[in-house]
């Protein structure tokens, strides 16, 4: 063999050693980089309460908060929380910026294409909410009563298809006046989000309201890149067990005032 034929060789090798190592490092899953570096990267809300937001002290804070600190310490790893938005929340996914998505995030097919999902793990959902001391136990049950709305918004829409007829509506331009109406008390009735109820119940308890009658549900999804099965895999297994002992309807009736109800896996 000349020199040259020696070189090339030797230069071949090298290039297929150079390939196996990146064909290995590529193999290497997410999990296994999650244990390794004891890190999970978590892409959480900051501005949806009570999802999640930023508290009195500067952190985040919330349902989504804590269900990221539960995976994490259930791995046995620390918490990485990275804000996003609706609209970058996914491509954080993709560009393995973040190892999960945890932020309100439903399931559709549109999403299916390009992210994987775990389990559901909370529930978001649009219903009617009142005073405790007012029995509402069937939609027949607003009969006469007066109900605030969002005008055009989803609950106002599922509410017309269910209410009885003779139903009372206050439709208020905006969720601020539809909430301003309902801490006043002018409205002790209303339909609205999960979100927007169980916040401004958090922050007036002097109302003695709570969640009535469920009108819309569409349950929230943990995000996971597309082939990273081992991890949405240990992530499904928490979500379990966290369903099993209670821990997921305690998290929920703290944060919305609701327990998850029937969860889809």
């Amino acid at each position: 063999m000349t020199l040259f034929s020696k070189r090339l060789f030797t230069t071949g090798l090298l290039a297929a050693a150079a390939l196996a190592a990146a064909g290995a490092a590529q193999a290497q899953s997410a999990l296994d980089n999650i244990m390794k570096s004891k890190t999970l990267k978590v892409a959480i809300p900051a501005d949806y309460p009570p999802y999640g937001f930023v508290g009195t002290d500067m952190a985040p804070q919330g349902l989504d908060i804590d269900m990221a600190k539960l995976i994490a310490a259930k791995m046995g790893v620390k918490v990485e929380l990275i804000t996003v938005s609706s609209a970058n929340r996914i491509p954080y996914l993709q560009t393995k910026k973040a190892d999960l998505v945890i932020s309100t995030l439903g399931k559709n097919p549109e999403r299916e294409k390009v992210i994987d999902f775990t389990a559901a793990y909370a529930p978001f959902f649009q219903g009617v909410f009142g005073p405790k001391n007012v029995k509402i136990a069937s939609f027949k049950d607003l009969a006469d009563k007066t109900v605030g709305v969002t005008r055009g918004a989803m609950e106002d829409q599922e509410l017309n298809k269910v209410a009885p007829p003779n139903v009372d509506y206050r439709r208020f331009e905006d969720n601020n006046a539809m909430v301003a109406a309902f801490v006043s008390g002018q409205t002790p009735i209303v339909a609205a989000s999960g979100a927007v109820a169980a916040e401004v119940m958090r922050k007036n308890p002097k109302m003695n309201a709570e969640f009535k009658l469920l009108l819309k549900d569409s349950p929230c999804f943990i995000g996971v890149a597309k082939g990273e099965d081992a991890l949405k895999a240990k992530v499904n297994e928490i979500i379990a067990a966290a369903k099993k002992d209670g821990t997921l309807d305690k998290m929920s009736k703290q944060w919305l005032g609701k327990g998850i109800g029937d969860l889809p896996v």
